[in-house]
């Protein structure tokens, strides 16, 4: 049997692109809202990953509210218990943390009490 021939490729070749580099607005996840409160970017830092997976071991995956264990973490919520409203100190305080459920423990249970309360207390105090 004979030897292949090397055959051509058939992409062309990438364009050449030269320009600024993207500002740190510009190049954020298309679900974060630019306008958003400054504290909402502390979600996307690698701190806040290793405390909410820090969180999930500590509570052994399992919801607080209703005793699920999940080992999907996409279907888990690393949840404050009091709102933190950008206060740093609650905001990065592990005993301020809880996993839930995503749904219906976080998405609509603790989704409810929150919103019941802004009637006792306004809105975001």
């Amino acid at each position: 049997m004979g030897r292949l021939s090397h055959l051509p490729s058939r992409l062309g070749a990438a364009p050449y692109r030269v320009g600024q580099a993207p500002d740190k607005a510009a190049s954020a996840p298309p679900h974060v809202d630019r306008n958003a409160a400054p504290w909402r970017r502390w979600y996307g830092t690698a701190r806040w990953k290793a405390l909410r997976l820090a969180t999930f071991v500590r509570d052994l995956f399992t919801c607080q509210m209703c005793g699920h264990v999940e080992g999907d973490t996409s279907q888990l919520v690393c949840d404050h218990r009091n709102a933190h409203r950008g206060d740093p100190v609650l905001f990065w305080d592990p005993l301020n943390l809880q996993t839930l459920c995503k749904s219906p423990c976080h998405d609509k249970h603790k989704q409810q009490q929150e919103q019941a309360s802004l009637a006792h207390r306004g809105v975001w105090d």
